[in-house]
């Protein structure tokens, strides 16, 4: 058994430990608000953007945008991951790799060269250790009211490549905010639209996705065939509106990123300030046995001694 004097000193350590996770869980509490009010509110925008760029997808128009035209054979792909830039928020970066990981492989297994983006510190760190994967683009420490600004560098950079067709589909992978213990990993076709549009309908017409991500409810109706009047011109619009489509949802991914950030960081925090007054408890059961037995040793040496004297 350790010395009354080592059980102290644990108890000690984990006490100190205790108020640094019962800390963070304070700060992440405070802060998990403003992060779901700003993720709620760009999310009606995103949607709506999501559904209108899925029906231009199905238009009939003469002009035919790059983004708008899906290539039969796929030689390279881009991936926007977006993750966190601090650590101690459980598993929510390593749900993200261990979904997004096995897509990669899949690629890599027909030949397909992979190409990624990363958002977030701990995405740039992964993706420097991952070998036959190309880190062309990285941003990190977007702060806690993250600007669009911030994100149209990288951005840019997977558009500049698709356009150029070294890139023949981009996606972007992210965390969804559900609720405050839940919070799921995505990845999602970003272009070419038609990808983007399957996606969407799935084989039965309706939307692939559960009613507690993001895009949920979004539905195209296959009806009769889209087509819009473009003024001035179709180029001009469609140059302008897909290059805020692809805008709004890295920036809804990165809001819904920082959102699950914060709770999964709640939670996890709440997880071990349990876990430490759970081990307290059980070490000063523990010093408390080992100076009983300490006592009882000492009085039974003073009564043997006097037993002989």
């Amino acid at each position: 058994m350790a010395s009354g004097r080592e059980i102290k000193t644990k108890i000690k350590s984990t006490q100190n430990m205790r108020k640094v996770t019962r800390a963070l869980e304070m700060v992440s509490a405070s802060k998990i608000r403003k992060a779901q009010d700003l993720m709620k509110a760009s999310r009606p925008y995103a949607r709506s953007m999501r559904k209108v760029i899925a029906h231009v997808a199905q238009a009939n128009t003469d002009f035919v945008h790059p983004f708008l035209q899906e290539r039969e054979t796929v030689k390279r792909v881009g991936y926007l991951v977006i993750t966190t830039d601090r650590g101690l928020c459980g598993g929510l970066n390593s749900n993200l790799f261990r979904r997004l990981l096995p897509v990669i492989r899949e690629w890599q297994d027909q030949g397909v060269e992979v190409d990624v983006v990363a958002i977030g510190q701990k995405a740039i760190q992964f993706f420097r250790r991952i070998k036959g994967v190309n880190l062309i683009g990285s941003t990190s420490h977007l702060g806690e009211r993250p600007k669009l600004d911030s994100l149209v560098g990288v951005i840019k950079v997977m558009l500049d490549a698709y356009l150029a067709n070294r890139l023949d589909r981009v996606f972007v992978a992210s965390n969804d905010f559900v609720n405050t213990m839940t919070q799921k990993p995505s990845v999602r076709a970003l272009l070419p639209l038609p990808v983007v549009a399957a996606e969407m309908l799935g084989a039965s017409g309706e939307s692939t996705h559960a009613p507690d991500f993001a895009v949920a409810g979004l539905k195209l109706e296959q009806k009769h065939d889209w087509d819009y009047i473009y003024e001035p011109d179709a180029a001009t619009v469609l140059e302008h509106v897909l290059g805020r489509y692809i805008e709004s949802i890295v920036y809804q991914g990165v809001l819904e990123n920082l959102a699950s950030e914060h709770a999964a960081r709640m939670v996890a925090m709440k997880s071990a300030s349990d876990n430490a007054n759970k081990v307290i408890g059980e070490l000063t059961l523990i010093y408390n046995k080992a100076r009983q037995a300490a006592i009882t040793q000492e009085i039974s040496e003073i009564v043997g001694g006097a037993a002989a004297v």
